[in-house]
């Protein structure tokens, strides 16, 4: 019989939250730094971006699981920081981007206040709202090869432990590939790169304007990948393990954290997916009434981590720009297969799902309008049109299921059937 000594649950809870902060802001923090100054950001404005998201994020982190006792936790929206750089093109100016990622909030907010909103969202057919992802991330996951050709000192030495770790440690690979990519940056840029970034963290206040187009091509696409690429999968390593977690408090949490932040800089904060798993499995704590430690950790952890903002955005300003975005491809290349893989899943929808793909990975901007929405009307179009044109078998024109009619069973009798041995759920 072994027995746990005291504590020791309790330090690798709270060890938990430290690892999942840490991952989710070296995976990406570059990203969000590159997209911010890609929708006109400057370096000042860039930094207080960063800062107020990591605020949001940790304030978040910290006050819905000491409320709600279960492990919520929260990131920023890393699909949506690689949409500002496909973006970039369809605004110069960082008043207007931040009106778009205010409507964005307000989207997310009424989400929770108006579950209908939600649900339209979260119906957007799959191999469509796949297939947009996969096109916003293609031009950021190519660039490591890019990199390794145009800037070969730091782009291989850092996929090349990337690919190490990802064998042996994949949650560290790509902190170490970013750890690997600083350390580069430093030796080609000279130690004055650290020297020059202002050590206080500060909060530039952005007065926002709207601009019907930016909103349409930025600030709906940004809703839409967030909600559909971040807030969906959250809900749903949620419930993996065993936990539900009401939509109205977290949908409107993360609105007004968006809200907030946007104000500052910040594009959006949503549920966390890939470092969720880590403070609610059984690794966080055995017991599920304590994993909430481990999201109030790394809530924590977040407003330590803010306090970098300034440093982490003098290293990005330094880089080579594909250096950065490499390393964002690294991050993203595990969602771009799995988003490659919706868009593919169904046959019928594969056209679409392709059309889709090519018309946002094209960069293209019509009437000043940006290729995600684009990529979004061409499939919708393409998949309305297709579908009524499919192949009817004689059997489902009948009512009836090929495996059916064999047992010679009315497909709606079946189902009746079906129906009556469920067990009851109210």
């Amino acid at each position: 019989m072994t027995t746990e000594r005291p504590g020791a649950g309790l330090f690798h809870t709270v060890l938990a939250g430290v690892i999942a902060a840490i991952t989710g802001f070296a995976s990406s923090f570059a990203l969000v730094i590159a997209g911010l100054g890609a929708v006109g950001a400057t370096d000042a404005q860039a930094s207080s971006g960063l800062f107020a998201l990591c605020l949001a994020t940790g304030i978040a982190c910290i006050v819905l699981p000491l409320l709600m006792r279960i492990p919520i936790s929260f990131a920023w929206s890393t699909p949506g920081a690689a949409l500002l750089i496909a973006a970039g093109a369809v605004t110069g100016e960082f008043a207007a981007a931040v009106g778009a990622f205010l409507v964005c909030g307000v989207l997310i907010v009424l989400s929770g206040l108006w579950p209908a909103l939600g649900r339209a969202i979260t119906s957007i057919p799959k191999p469509i709202a796949s297939a947009m992802l996969a096109g916003i991330l293609f031009p950021i996951c190519i660039a490591p090869v890019t990199a390794a050709v145009t800037e070969p000192a730091i782009a291989i030495p850092m996929v090349l432990v990337w690919l190490l770790l990802a064998r042996l440690a994949p949650r560290w690979a790509v902190p170490a590939a970013m750890l690997v990519a600083v350390i580069g940056i430093g030796v080609a840029a000279g130690p004055d790169v650290f020297a020059s970034a202002s050590a206080a963290p500060h909060l530039e206040f952005v007065l926002p304007t709207f601009d019907p187009l930016v909103i349409v091509s930025l600030g709906l696409p940004l809703f839409i990948v967030t909600m559909a690429g971040q807030n969906v999968p959250g809900f749903a390593v949620m419930s993996t393990f065993g936990y539900s977690p009401p939509p109205r408090p977290v949908l409107v949490s993360s609105g007004l954290g968006t809200i907030g932040a946007a104000l500052f800089g910040g594009h959006a904060i949503n549920l966390a997916a890939i470092t969720a798993a880590l403070m609610a499995s059984p690794e966080s704590h055995p017991d599920r009434s304590k994993r909430w430690i481990a999201t109030f950790t790394s809530g924590i952890v977040y407003l330590v981590l803010g306090l970098c903002a300034g440093l982490a955005t003098a290293v990005v300003a330094a880089a080579p720009p594909i250096i950065i975005t490499a390393v964002a491809g690294l991050a993203l290349l595990g969602a771009f297969v799995t988003a490659i893989g919706g868009a593919l899943e169904a046959p019928q929808h594969r056209i679409s799902g392709v059309a889709t793909f090519l018309v946002t990975a094209s960069g293209i901007s019509i009437i000043g309008i940006g290729s995600a929405f684009w990529g979004l009307i061409v499939g919708g179009v393409l998949m309305a049109w297709l579908s009524p044109w499919k192949r009817v078998s004689p059997d489902t024109a009948r009512g009836t299921r090929p495996a059916d009619s064999e047992a010679g069973v009315p497909a709606q009798a079946r189902l009746d059937e079906e129906r009556d041995d469920e067990p009851d759920r109210t």
